[in-house]
């Protein structure tokens, strides 16, 4: 079922930008995997995946400095934070691939925009290598003609510096282009860029209601988008 909520609310839209890691791909439990078998093979005990959904959202680098901060009490120097995130990364290499699923009806929700001519884009904080593999494993790669992750801009969200870009890549305004997001990061990015925006309530917003950011629009349902665009809603043998 799409969200009770979702009535059309946006219209003049010819793009969707989306956040990728609790918008439209379930990756705390790669995320997670990776973070623990990094503090583990530092010496420290594992975090776990409640609180890795707790620190995600602005990029790893923070995500690392918050679990290291949690494991030893204060934050940690440059060199014990290089080392981490080489681990990470060698880890996360692996797990991204298995621990990342696409959330509830998005890949249909995807295609009925695709068929409806808009264009899509991912932008996230993500580290940009890992982006290829994981879209492929999804299956969501074939949506996108603009991806950006977090290595591809100076400034990461909330800075609005990629939505900016990403506007300039498909030549839009910003009233034309929608961003959906799952955390305050996105909404801060979206409003400081003047774009309308959706918060997702699935994702991982550090254990704050989305509602609190004051998104134009609140769904609980990826599929909710498309009445929200004025598109045709997912029959029930989609959703």
């Amino acid at each position: 079922m799409t969200d009770k909520t979702a009535v059309q609310q946006f219209t003049g839209i010819k793009a969707v930008a989306f956040d990728l890691d609790g918008t439209l791909t379930d990756s705390i439990q790669g995320l997670a995997e990776a973070t623990d078998r990094a503090l583990e093979a530092l010496g420290y005990r594992k975090a776990g995946r409640e609180m890795a959904s707790v620190w995600v959202g602005n990029g790893v680098d923070m995500l690392l400095e918050r679990a290291l901060t949690h494991a030893t009490g204060e934050k940690p120097d440059a060199a014990l934070h290089a080392k981490c995130r080489q681990l990470f990364d060698d880890f996360y290499a692996e797990t991204v691939k298995t621990g990342s699923p696409a959330f509830p009806h998005v890949a249909e929700t995807l295609q009925v925009m695709a068929d409806a001519g808009l264009d899509l884009a991912i932008v996230t904080n993500k580290p940009s290598q890992f982006i290829p593999s994981l879209l492929a494993e999804t299956g969501l790669d074939k949506f996108f003609s603009v991806v950006l992750g977090g290595d591809d801009v100076k400034n990461k969200k909330p800075h609005p510096a990629p939505l900016y870009l990403t506007l300039g890549e498909f030549g839009l305004r910003k009233e034309e282009m929608l961003f959906v997001g799952d955390s305050r990061n996105d909404i801060l990015a979206a409003r400081a860029a003047e774009c309308p925006c959706v918060g997702m309530t699935y994702g991982y917003n550090y254990g704050i209601p989305i509602a609190d950011s004051n998104p134009d629009c609140v769904l609980s349902d990826f599929a909710g988008l498309l009445p929200a665009l004025g598109l045709p809603p997912l029959t029930h043998q989609e959703g």
